[in-house]
């Protein structure tokens, strides 16, 4: 826990002063500013599937992974990560975050801290309104997430996610699927443990 934390540090901080190294962004949208989206925050809270993202060192290798979130009485937000390193036959791993709505965004910006004094800015860029599917972005468009209720999500629904995020300026051929199942390890489209960056 200790080595991702410190290594979790490390990346935030080097994203911060421009020196991630990301190859450049093709997108024609590129540099139109992201805009999050007002939440519900009760309604938002819960398990969320990590159907895919950009590939990161923080999240390599995993697989089955969610995210549990939980409001608390003063307003922040418990924000727990579960997955598996390299196989489903691994233990679950657990590693916790405390994020707070930034005032003034209507719940859909959160700054996520990862331990203090280190916080970083999570958008939510869209929510479907069943509360079904959500796009987690960073405002430098080199990290984003596909979350689903669900550890499915259909070939249509995802294709309609990448279609969002292409209108808001991301390299969506830089999204890998994360395994939730066995038997997606290796396929098309899909991360799988040993991939590199």
């Amino acid at each position: 826990m200790r080595r991702f934390v410190h290594a979790a540090a490390v990346f935030l901080l080097c994203m911060l002063s421009g020196c991630s190294g990301d190859p450049p962004n093709p997108n024609p949208r590129a540099s139109v500013p992201l805009q999050s989206v007002p939440v519900d925050l009760p309604r938002y809270m819960g398990r969320w599937y990590i159907i895919a993202n950009i590939p990161y060192f923080a999240e390599r290798d995993f697989v089955g992974s969610y995210a549990q979130w939980e409001l608390r009485p003063d307003g922040k937000i418990d924000d727990s990560y579960y997955a598996h390193k390299g196989s489903f036959d691994a233990p679950l791993k657990h590693y916790q975050f405390l994020d707070t709505p930034v005032p003034g965004s209507g719940g859909g910006q959160w700054s996520v801290q990862v331990f203090w004094p280190v916080h970083f800015a999570q958008l939510t860029l869209y929510v479907d309104p069943d509360y079904r599917y959500t796009i987690l972005g960073y405002p430098g468009k080199n990290l984003g997430w596909i979350f689903s209720r669900e550890p499915a999500m259909s070939d249509e629904t995802y294709h309609a996610m990448l279609a969002k995020l292409d209108q808001m300026g991301y390299d969506t051929s830089r999204f890998k699927r994360v395994p939730q199942r066995v038997e997606q390890i290796g396929m098309p489209g899909f991360a799988s443990p040993g991939d590199k960056d």
